[in-house]
């Protein structure tokens, strides 16, 4: 199909701005037909599906991109999965890293985390299945981890420690 707009003179900004909201609906319901088609191809993965982007500026200065739900790019296609990876925060405090995950939804006695000297895993299912691993800044003591759950919030706390821990600790959520 063949575009045939007037290109409008860059002092007429309603046309520009007319212009551009339709293309922006266009590419939106182009994606939104060819999700659905790739959707309707995922073997045993029924809906909902989630996908989102996270930029952000670590304090080195570069971009980080962080990506989010149920869909992955894997070899440049889309791969479906039941299990939705939420969105995690990572903070390196003083003496401290917090983890802080998003499940809504989810009950707190559904909640599975995991604390390695070097890992925090997190798993939930209530309806919903939720997981994700995250590689954490400096190495903690896993013995010291608390994790509270409030308001579809999960919040995990660790201290930080010099010395090598060994093994995996589960964590009890509040």
């Amino acid at each position: 199909m063949e575009n045939k707009r007037r290109k409008p003179s860059i002092f007429d900004i309603d046309s520009l701005f007319n212009n551009m909201l339709r293309d922006i609906e266009e590419t939106f319901k182009m994606l939104e037909e060819e999700f659905t088609r790739l959707a309707s191809t995922a073997p045993g993965v029924k809906g909902p599906y989630y996908y989102g982007v996270r930029i952000t500026i670590g304090p080195d200065g570069v971009p980080k991109v962080e990506e989010f739900g149920n869909i992955r790019k894997m070899e440049g296609k889309p791969v479906f999965s039941e299990e939705i990876e939420p969105l995690v925060d990572v903070v390196d405090a003083d003496d401290e890293i917090w983890v802080i995950a998003e499940l809504p939804g989810v009950e707190k006695d559904k909640i599975k985390v995991k604390v390695t000297e070097d890992t925090v895993t997190i798993r939930a299912e209530n309806g919903k299945k939720y997981y994700k691993k995250v590689e954490l800044p400096a190495k903690v003591d896993p013995k010291t981890a608390k994790a509270k759950y409030k308001n579809g919030v999960l919040d995990i706390r660790i201290k930080k420690v010099g010395a090598k821990q060994e093994g995996a600790v589960d964590v009890k959520v509040e």
